[in-house]
């Protein structure tokens, strides 16, 4: 039960740290992800990552980067807690004797196990995040001002759809594509992270790496999320933004198909930028304020 605390509190911690320094890549990723394909002749709403930073800020302020962030930042803790006390729990299973070094390959396993356990809090938490994050992203130019925005707050989403999506279910809409999303995801990130210590320390005892050494696995890291499963992102977006009585997908294999028939491998890309400019401070952030902290636990 120790370890447990331990893990909870560092993966609180950490995960706090991760979330200041990572929304509003986050924003900017959701809105591309979700803005609607231009018809024949119009232009995108948002050109890119750099106009969608300038069109929000001019819009809305510094503040605009930071829509949706509270429901992650209410949930951040029980997220992080659940997601590396689940894998300290799962090291603890596949440890030979106590305080044995775990391989990369072992790490994998572990990633994946913990990946499956905060799915299940990512869905609801996600779907609430992204709805207020595109809502100015699927106005239409001429509409767009806050007197015609949907949601007010988190709450707001959470009452719209417990009432009018479904119940409870409609929360955990997007919950395939957040499981294909987070299971292989957060496998890589675990491997990738425990191979990159080792490599840095020359072996396997990684408790004297330094600060510098941290940061850099935790970084690249948190960059190989992406790489191995962003295209299961942009339809887990579409699906939880999707119009529920007029919806335009009738699931994840139909938002697959249909993205990339109509916008081709690019379609399961947008927002792919900013989401890498996110991965590597904010995850740099996380593993570094985890490690310091479970640290100074002992």
């Amino acid at each position: 039960m120790e370890n447990v605390a331990k893990d909870l509190t560092a993966g609180t911690i950490g995960g706090a740290a991760q979330l200041v320094a990572g929304h509003p890549f986050d924003t900017i990723k959701v809105m591309l992800q979700s803005q609607p394909v231009p018809l024949p002749g119009q232009i995108p709403k948002y050109s890119g990552a750099i106009d969608a930073v300038k069109k929000t800020v001019a819009g809305e302020g510094a503040k605009g980067l930071y829509k949706g962030m509270g429901a992650p930042l209410a949930t951040v803790a029980v997220f992080n807690a659940v997601l590396f006390s689940v894998r300290g729990q799962m090291e603890s299973l596949l440890r030979s004797e106590p305080g044995a070094v775990l391989s990369a390959k072992e790490q994998v396993v572990c990633g994946a196990g913990a990946g499956v356990a905060v799915s299940f809090l990512a869905c609801p938490t996600e779907l609430i995040k992204c709805r207020l994050q595109a809502q100015n992203a699927l106005l239409s130019e001429s509409t767009s001002s806050t007197t015609t925005l949907k949601y007010r707050g988190p709450m707001d989403v959470a009452k719209h759809v417990l009432k009018s999506e479904g119940g409870l279910r409609g929360l955990f809409t997007g919950l395939g594509p957040t499981l294909a999303r987070e299971v292989p995801g957060n496998a890589v990130v675990f491997g990738v992270y425990e191979a990159l210590k080792q490599y840095l320390a020359g072996g396997t005892n990684t408790s004297e790496l330094s600060k510098g050494s941290l940061v850099l696995a935790g970084g690249l890291a948190g960059a190989s999320f992406w790489l191995t499963v962003y295209p299961t992102d942009v339809v887990k977006s579409v699906i939880q933004v999707d119009d529920y009585k007029n919806p335009k997908f009738s699931g994840s294999i139909d938002a697959f198909k249909k993205i990339f028939a109509s916008q081709g491998i690019k379609g399961l890309y947008k927002g792919f930028s900013p989401a890498m400019a996110r991965s590597v401070p904010a995850n740099a952030a996380c593993f570094l304020v985890y490690e310091m902290v479970r640290s100074n636990l002992g």
